[in-house]
């Protein structure tokens, strides 16, 4: 049986990483994007050549596209909708003719995946990524000051953030606004406060039901066209899987997940199934989750969070925190062996190592990496990984 295929994460040369780097961590795939494109344009044939053959002259294959970037008029509805959805689909045509078959993309509203510290200290020196909720609650309440927010929390909860504000100085300010501000991965973009204020603004009359329907209508469009191209598609779940700033967000758990495969039940319709998204919800069993949608799984972010008080979490060692990794793994592999066993071609899902820890002579250059994205951590969660995974198959007999 086929083993996962490794990959590595890279936003090109900017970030500090090289395609050297990614060959030297063992990973035999890349995970990467047209960063510099605006999101809703066409990715045309060439620029698509272009960076696979930047790929593949590293010894490299690309192996999945994350992200095309979903249009904020897609996922509002808006009048240019149709607009966004035709270039969308003509991406995925123009990607499939470079032999590009796995797209991820997420529906989160106008932020991507949300923290609050990006070089949180760990008791060995390394640094980590963490969401704290207290932190979340002082912006909202207090600096974006958004309409109805403190009916969301309760009392303590106030009290907690207010405290936490209080105690902020001009510099734990700025910086706590430009980390919950942050912009779209691959970017060092940061959102002002008025920029998000109209943001949100353009979702006051759009609930979960609303947003979810839209995601459908999306959907209905991209999935059977992608399946005629031999795309699959997979959603990345949302990250925290809960609403931020009163933004609805729809791919958080069992019933979410079920809704969206159930509306549109073809096979390109499928998941990116990240352990640590979907694992920062305590209500969320990852390992039931993946037995229910382990067939729909085109490609695995493999890494754990430490759950904390206040709903708050950080980003730990890949098999340590609270996800059951061993569990998962034995789950995964058995998922192969289910689809060599009914002779499906996709056996060697699209896995990597996400969110690594800051650590050795990374740290002399922190400022160089996308936040998470540095070489060293990664690699240490893909050799870890790789030998439970090793692990598991010899205990399984595969």
């Amino acid at each position: 049986m086929d083993f996962l295929e490794k990959t590595f994460r890279w936003f090109g040369p900017d970030f500090g990483v090289t395609l050297n780097d990614v060959r030297q961590t063992g990973a035999t795939g890349v995970v990467t994007a047209l960063h510099k494109v605006p999101t809703g344009e066409v990715w045309s044939v060439d620029r698509v050549k272009s960076t696979k053959e930047k790929i593949v002259e590293a010894g490299l294959k690309w192996s999945v596209v994350e992200s095309v970037n979903v249009h904020e008029e897609i996922k509002t509805n808006g009048p240019e909708c149709q607009r966004y959805i035709d270039n969308y689909i003509d991406t995925l045509a123009n990607l499939a003719k470079n032999g590009i078959h796995t797209v991820c993309y997420n529906f989160m509203p106008v932020l991507d995946w949300t923290r609050t510290d990006l070089d949180y200290q760990l008791e060995d020196g390394r640094s980590a990524l963490r969401y704290d909720h207290i932190a979340y609650m002082a912006f909202d309440l207090f600096v974006l000051r958004r309409r109805d927010a403190e009916e969301e929390y309760s009392d303590e909860l106030k009290h907690k953030a207010k405290v936490y504000f209080e105690q902020l100085d001009e510099n734990g300010l700025s910086k706590l606004q430009n980390t919950l501000m942050a912009g779209l991965p691959g970017t060092r973009d940061v959102i002002s406060v008025d920029t998000f204020r109209e943001q949100l603004a353009r979702y006051a009359a759009i609930d979960a039901p609303q947003l979810r329907k839209n995601l459908i209508s999306f959907l209905k469009q991209v999935a059977p066209a992608a399946a005629d191209m031999g795309v699959n598609l997979c959603i990345h779940p949302d990250d925290p899987p809960r609403s931020i700033f009163g933004l609805p967000r729809v791919v958080k758990n069992s019933e979410d997940l079920h809704y969206l495969m159930s509306e549109v039940n073809i096979q390109s319709n499928g998941i990116t199934f990240c352990t640590g998204s979907l694992g920062a919800s305590k209500n969320n069993n990852l390992v039931d989750l993946f037995m229910e949608f382990g067939s729909r799984v085109h490609f695995l972010h493999l890494r754990s969070v430490q759950h904390q008080v206040d709903d708050s979490f950080y980003e730990a060692n890949h098999l340590e925190g609270s996800a059951p990794m061993a569990a998962l793994m034995h789950a995964i592999v058995k998922e192969q062996q289910r689809r060599l066993d009914s002779g499906r071609s996709d056996v060697a899902i699209p896995a990597r190592p996400d969110h690594g820890h800051l650590l050795l002579d990374d740290m002399n250059r922190p400022n160089s990496f996308y936040p998470g994205y540095s070489t060293i951590g990664r690699m240490k969660g893909l050799a870890e990984l790789s030998g439970l995974e090793l692990g598991v198959r010899y205990g399984l007999g595969f």
